[in-house]
């Protein structure tokens, strides 16, 4: 492998990253995209790869041997850099419903770019390869991946899975590398989706996913953008017996909750910010919220590490929002000798090297990636 086209499909955006195996990026470029239906500010996903994408793939000289494409939801199954088959795709198409703002458009693409590759670049000995959010959390304990629910459910595999686990993950060795002597740290991935991690750092400097706080599907835990993080589960059965249905619920859970829902203005933490500043009701309830369920997760990962040594801030919200960092080491002043640090995201570069750290082992022992 020399290069790796990376596309990172998010619930509003798109990310297209070209790097060496090191997961340096030799270049990069991100654009919004919208569902027909909303207000988004953006164009349909397909639309704009055939504008955008199509004549970047026609340009490319020489062509990537790999595209590399980030997956929220693995399910039970996928928990390793994945080469994707039509059997693969069929079976990720059956996790769409768990995590339907990412699982949906990320295959778009990848059915998008098929078709690219089979037509306009006829030839091309290209593979779509994919890797997962949830397999860094792979190593939680059962205590910390069960739901407490009748035996059949949790026979379903209905369990705690835990999300950006590839940014979680590249946080750990990021704060590993640069601070050898930190082995408790929590991981709060801040943006659109948000989620904490409680990682542990064994002297090797490898991390693992201790607890998190996305369960199932990616709506538990965090407010979100959108999304309206944990909510109990017997005001959703409230508004059932009042007549609303599972598409109503999943649209009002999903898209018109969170920062949206309490602000009742926008979903974007610095439009909030300006508002607040303003007076704005609404962003000023939106943040409160936000930041108060934000300290009682970081306490709870605390919990779950038995201590904490440092706190890493990454997304959009952790590592530019200076006054949300502000506010949570006021907040958290009673805990000794903690430190504080920001970790720009890089899932891109992550997926890159666990890519070519697949392939390297799989030529040492012979055996073919699937």
């Amino acid at each position: 492998m020399t290069h790796a086209l990376v596309v990172n499909t998010g619930s509003s955006s798109i990310k297209l990253a070209l790097c060496d195996t090191s997961g340096r990026r030799l270049w990069q470029e991100q654009r919004s995209w919208g569902l027909p239906q909303a207000d988004a500010g953006g164009q349909p996903l397909v639309e704009l790869l055939e504008q955008w994408l199509s004549p970047l793939l026609a340009a490319l000289e020489p062509l990537p041997q790999l595209v590399i494409h980030r997956i929220v939801h693995g399910g039970a199954h996928f928990s390793a850099p994945t080469l994707l088959t039509p059997q693969v795709l069929a079976e990720l198409a059956n996790l769409v419903p768990l995590a339907p703002l990412h699982n949906g458009p990320a295959l778009e693409a990848i059915n998008w770019l098929q078709g690219q590759l089979e037509g306009q670049l006829e030839g091309s000995a290209i593979q779509q390869w994919a890797c997962f959010d949830t397999a860094f959390h792979a190593s939680l304990s059962e205590a910390a991946s069960t739901y407490a629910i009748p035996a059949p459910w949790r026979q379903q595999g209905l369990r705690r899975f835990g999300f950006h686990g590839l940014n979680h993950q590249h946080v750990g060795e990021t704060v590993a590398a640069r601070d050898p002597d930190i082995r408790r740290l929590i991981s709060c991935q801040l943006g659109a989706g948000c989620s904490l991690c409680a990682i542990e750092i064994d002297p090797q400097g490898q991390p693992r996913s201790v607890d998190t706080t996305m369960g199932f599907t990616p709506l538990e835990g965090l407010v979100m953008a959108s999304r309206s993080g944990s909510v109990d589960p017997g005001l959703l059965l409230h508004l059932m017996r009042q007549g609303m249905g599972v598409s109503e619920l999943d649209m009002a859970l999903n898209r018109q909750s969170g920062l949206l829902g309490l602000s009742e203005l926008s979903g974007d933490m610095r439009e909030l910010r300006l508002q607040a500043g303003e007076g704005h009701r609404g962003a000023q309830l939106a943040i409160a919220v936000f930041r108060h369920r934000l300290l009682q997760g970081i306490g709870a990962m605390a919990a779950s590490l038995g201590g904490v040594e440092a706190i890493a801030l990454s997304g959009g919200i952790g590592e530019h929002d200076d006054a949300l960092a502000t506010e949570l080491e006021q907040a958290l002043a009673w805990l000794p000798g903690l430190r504080w640090l920001r970790v720009a995201a890089d899932e891109e570069g992550l997926m890159v090297r666990l890519i070519a750290k697949s392939c390297v082992t799989s030529r040492r022992t012979g055996q073919r990636l699937t």
